[in-house]
Order: C-alpha cells, then sequence, then structure tokens
C-alpha cells in the first residue's frame, strides 16, 4: 500500500458527522504522549499533518485525515494523562466511548504502545475494551530507535504477554527512522480489503 494523499478533514470535541462520513476508517490510540502525531506524519510522509507537542495530552479533540481520498485515519485523544481533571478524564472517556460506538465502518484499531516500559493500566483497559467488543486492532510498538536489538528482545515478551497478542504480531515501529511503516501500511491495507461484518 503507497500514501500518495492525505490532507486534515476537521476536529471533533464529540463524534459526529463530518465531510465524507461513511468511508472506512482506521483509528489510531494509545496513551498520551506514546507518538500518535509523530506516526502518523511519519506514515503519510508529510510534516505537521498532525501536530505534535513534547507535552503529554496534546490531541484532546478527535482528529479526522482524508488518505488517499478513500479512508479516513482517526485520530483519538491520548488517555492516562495525570495533570488533567478528573471531570476532563470522564470527558476523554465518554468521547472515546462514543466513537467506538458510532464509527462506521470501522475496519482497525491501530493500538499504539511505547516499546521502552511495560503496558500501562490505560493500555491494557484499551486492550480488554478492544477484545471485549470484537474490535479488529493491531500493537505498534513506538519509539523503537530508543532500544538497542538486546532491549527489544527483552521487552517484546512483556508487551505480548500483557497485551495477550504473539510477539510477531506487534509491529515496532520507528517516527525517526521508518521502521515498521511497510508493515503497519500492509496490516492497514488488509484491515481495508477485509469484509465488514
Amino acid at each position: 500500500m503507497e500514501i500518495k494523499s492525505a490532507a486534515f478533514v476537521t476536529s471533533l470535541p464529540r463524534y459526529g458527522a463530518f465531510p465524507g462520513r461513511g468511508l472506512p476508517q482506521i483509528a489510531v490510540a494509545g496513551r498520551s504522549n506514546v507518538g500518535k502525531s509523530s506516526l502518523i506524519n511519519s506514515l503519510c510522509r508529510v510534516r505537521n499533518l498532525a501536530k505534535t507537542s513534547s507535552t503529554p495530552g496534546k490531541t484532546r479533540l478527535i482528529n479526522v485525515f482524508l488518505i488517499n481520498n478513500s479512508f479516513h485515519l482517526i485520530d483519538l485523544p491520548g488517555y492516562g494523562y495525570a495533570r488533567v481533571s478528573r471531570k476532563e478524564q470522564e470527558s476523554w472517556g465518554h468521547m472515546m466511548e462514543e466513537y467506538f460506538d458510532q464509527a462506521d465502518p470501522l475496519r482497525l484499531v491501530l493500538h499504539l504502545v511505547d516499546i521502552r516500559h511495560a503496558p500501562s493500566a490505560g493500555d491494557r483497559q484499551m486492550n480488554a475494551f478492544l477484545y471485549g467488543h470484537g474490535l479488529p486492532f493491531a500493537v505498534a510498538a513506538t519509539k523503537a530507535d530508543k532500544l538497542s536489538r538486546a532491549q527489544r528482545g527483552k521487552m517484546m515478551p512483556v508487551l505480548a504477554r500483557d497485551l495477550a497478542v504473539q510477539p510477531w504480531e506487534i509491529i515496532t515501529y520507528s517516527s525517526h527512522t521508518g521502521e515498521g511503516r511497510d508493515k503497519l501500511l500492509t496490516r492497514i491495507a488488509q484491515g481495508l480489503d477485509e469484509p465488514v461484518e
């Protein structure tokens, strides 16, 4: 799969109508500061398509991108950022629930986790939610360039165990070097080709 065009469509405080809604969707989920925006930019090879920040909790809206004029990439708000009020955390939770309840047709969720750390409670909750709702998903371990091959070898079984997937199913990804980009694009293509049940 090749991404030939990528454009920002809109930001939504709540999931609802937007231009082009009805096209297949690929959602990107992960905790705050896991590198969702950087991954989207490197995947699409468009600098600043998704706004990046060194401050966790930057993405507080549902951001919609149109890819190849044929599907939407949905950047969901990061979870697990402690420096916001409980009310705001609950608001994010409701936003996510609304999205997953109403997204149509959702073909794949890219669940991003930081390869440097064991999955957080939020990561495990997201994993359980995806399994519990029967949603197709792929785990991408971001920031792969930050670890040596030996360190990765130690972390992959931990990620696989905590997220109930096989180690070979996890796609190691680096927005800095581009490692994993082709594999992730292949997985997205597979998701888009799979028939909707």
